[in-house]
């Protein structure tokens, strides 16, 4: 279908407060030296990172990543092409830092990073969801979130940051989740669920909290506490976790796996949120960790947490890294340890949706490609009704529910429409050949965007399944001896 829409409405995010900008050590409003101190943080970024060095010198303008966003694709502004999106910031890099751009700048477009590329620098890198696919198809591997991530940070380091993400860094480093949950609340939530449970299966599942001692930290996104589908993801945690016997805990300090410090490019704001999980998990005296169903809370947890917190060293030296709750619970169904019944899912017509940052960012276990295989694995064993979507769309080449990167706020509701119609054509296509009832997915941004989307393509869905609550439905309880 075709969305008719002011082509101009919702491109641009709000701006944070001074008061949120001041909290996370950032300048209240745009500083005077703005352009002078925004290259040198360029220069900076540059070279000390291969990554974003390699974005600005190795481009070849050989177009094969054009057509691969979502949101050029969905909204056509061809500022949303990733080699476009990439040239604000390598025609100013070019400007100061090479010999060309600085005396002939016409030779090789460099610009200037004046007032009207700034704003465009806060419009188009708040318009990169961060999904990497692009990085996929370009046949050397530039990918646009490195630009994107380090000019967030350049922006918000003059003045100028996201209201949305920012916001909810604060709230991390205050309350200690993005939600603002305070402790008393998240134990009255917990045991609410632990008597939803037991009126359910007759079966006493703790949900237990600040556990001096238990085996596993399960660190999960707070909206698993108290929006739907997520909490049902939580019930189903609980449920395997209880059913193995396994000795876990969540914990007050560390309520929250998300990290929006990656969302902001800003490496000691994701460092200062992930140590408050390695704090807790030394704490409470853990040997695991495990992540809950977020996607890039596990990016993080598996591709920087250790190096940016100094390591897990008081851990089992059987589990030294963190690990994914589907890699456990894909670990105790093949060992026996758990029994999942397909048949309790029979009602259901499932497909599922490859969340781009476990996708393309991370793995799961030592499964070979497990962040596909895993997840899929169990969904199979869960129900006997399992329909992928097109192979072009699936796996590394998924597309982005078109909220990801920091980019789930109101203000953007446009764009985030526009950017979910690739994803919304792949679902599409499976539910008219395969009668697919319903959308699974392992990201608690993946829910919310596709809860909110859903309707504006005509969609009965209401809500996106979590991976566990599949599980835990599927799942054999039985009472303790």
């Amino acid at each position: 279908m075709t969305i008719q829409r002011d082509a101009s409405a919702h491109i641009k995010p709000h701006a944070a407060s001074p008061e949120v900008q001041e909290s996370l050590g950032f300048p209240s409003e745009k500083i005077d030296n703005w352009h002078d101190k925004a290259i040198e943080l360029l220069g900076e970024k540059v070279q000390s990172s291969r990554a974003l060095k390699l974005a600005m010198d190795a481009c070849m303008k050989c177009g094969a990543c054009t057509d691969k966003c979502h949101y050029y694709l969905g909204t056509q502004d061809p500022n949303n092409m990733p080699v476009a999106r990439q040239e604000l910031m390598r025609s100013v890099y070019k400007r100061h830092y090479t010999f060309t751009g600085k005396y002939m700048p016409w030779l090789v477009g460099a610009k200037e990073l004046d007032e009207t590329m700034l704003d465009r620098w806060y419009t188009y890198f708040h318009q990169c969801s961060q999904c990497r696919r692009c990085s996929v198809y370009c046949p050397v591997g530039i990918d646009t979130s490195e630009v994107s991530m380090a000019g967030r940070d350049i922006l918000a380091s003059v003045g100028l940051g996201q209201k949305y993400a920012n916001q909810i860094i604060n709230k991390a480093n205050t309350k200690g989740n993005n939600l603002g949950l305070p402790g008393p609340a998240l134990a009255d939530t917990l045991a609410g669920l632990e008597e939803d449970v037991f009126e359910e299966t007759g079966i006493p599942v703790r949900f237990p909290l600040d556990q001096h001692g238990a085996d596993i930290l399960l660190v999960t996104p707070s909206a698993d506490f108290f929006a739907e589908p997520q909490v049902d993801g939580l019930i189903g945690y609980a449920k395997v976790l209880h059913q193995a016997g396994l000795s876990w805990t969540l914990s007050t300090a560390a309520s929250e796996a998300a990290n929006f410090g990656l969302f902001v490019g800003s490496r000691s704001h994701t460092q200062q949120l992930g140590m408050k999980i390695r704090d807790a998990a030394k704490a409470l005296g853990v040997k695991r960790l495990v992540f809950g169903e977020c996607g890039h809370a596990w990016r993080v947890a598996q591709n920087h947490l250790s190096e940016l917190v100094g390591g897990f060293d008081f851990l089992d030296d059987n589990y030294p890294k963190p690990q994914h709750i589907a890699e456990v619970t894909h670990e105790l169904l093949t060992s026996g340890a758990i029994e999942l019944d397909a048949t309790r899912n029979a009602h259901r017509r499932l497909t599922f949706h490859d969340s781009c940052n476990v996708a393309r960012a991370s793995s799961l276990g030592s499964t070979p490609n497990g962040q596909f295989t895993v997840p899929r694995a169990l969904l199979k064993a869960s129900c006997d009704h399992f329909f992928d979507m097109a192979e072009h769309t699936t796996k590394q080449t998924t597309f982005c529910c078109g909220g990801g990167g920091g980019l789930l706020t109101d203000e953007l509701l446009e764009l985030r429409i526009k950017g979910a119609k690739p994803r919304m054509d792949a679902l599409k296509a499976v539910v008219e050949q395969h009668g697919v009832t319903d959308l699974v997915a392992m990201c608690a941004i993946c829910k919310s965007q596709f809860a909110t989307v859903f309707p504006e393509y005509g969609y009965a869905f209401d809500q996106v399944l979590s991976l566990h609550q599949v599980v835990g439905d599927a799942l054999v309880m039985t009472p303790a001896a």
